[in-house]
């Protein structure tokens, strides 16, 4: 491959991240909603870039299930299964607790520096009001915790749950118009602190209270919109 190849290269695959990131960005915030349409064209117009490089971002968002192509080839922004959420929701709880009690059982002292990495992180966040980081750094923070169960099939299923209630932890803090109140980042720090101290009751105990918590605000803040739509609608 010449450098002129190699550059081409480079530059095709600087397109595909840009173009990924900033549609998963804009489909996880909500500014693109589920259901909207996806317009190579379009895309191709607004990135400067062939269609080469959409379709291979697009295909990247297909695989986290973000985008759904249809039986008449139209690709849209996945729905979200509201239908589905407390099947959903059922087994995102199972996976805290179950997480939560092995990191408190079988943590070695580097899972803690590193779960305490991600609370950093996920802290500066908050403060910052930073959506997008929220989402993140909760993913990673729950996953190194994963992490420290010693389970990497409970991860694997971790990983895939959280990143699949992506959009749904954005209606979580749309709740509190992205202010999250200090109590709720101060639930991670208790968790932390059962992990530490190997308390298995307790961490199970806190991390069943930090799941109920977030689901039942979810569901009022659904609730909610549903009854003001239903408003708007008469």
């Amino acid at each position: 491959m010449d450098e002129t190849e190699k550059l081409q290269t480079h530059r095709r695959g600087s397109g595909v991240s840009t173009v990924y990131e900033t549609l998963r960005n804009e489909i996880i915030e909500l500014k693109l909603p589920p259901g909207s349409p996806i317009d190579e064209q379009q895309l191709s117009d607004r990135f400067a870039l062939s269609r080469t490089p959409i379709r291979e971002a697009l295909v990247r968002l297909a695989a986290e299930g973000l985008i759904t192509t249809l039986t008449n080839r139209a690709t849209i922004v996945s729905n979200i299964d509201f239908l589905g959420l407390p099947e959903f929701f059922d087994a995102l709880t199972l996976m805290y607790r179950v997480t939560t009690r092995l990191a408190a059982a079988n943590h070695a002292e580097s899972d803690i520096a590193a779960i305490l990495v991600q609370q950093k992180a996920f802290e500066t966040a908050v403060t910052n009001r930073d959506v997008l980081g929220m989402i993140s750094t909760n993913r990673d923070f729950h996953i190194a915790i994963a992490q420290a169960g010693r389970n990497r099939y409970y991860v694997e299923l971790f990983t895939r749950l959280l990143d699949e209630g992506r959009r749904i932890l954005r209606l979580y803090y749309s709740s509190f118009n992205d202010v999250l109140p200090r109590q709720y980042v101060g639930e991670h720090e208790e968790m932390i602190r059962a992990i530490v101290e190997r308390d298995v009751t307790l961490a199970d105990k806190l991390a069943s209270a930090h799941a109920d918590q977030i689901v039942g605000q979810i569901r009022s803040y659904i609730t909610a919109d549903s009854r003001q739509n239903t408003k708007l609608a008469l």
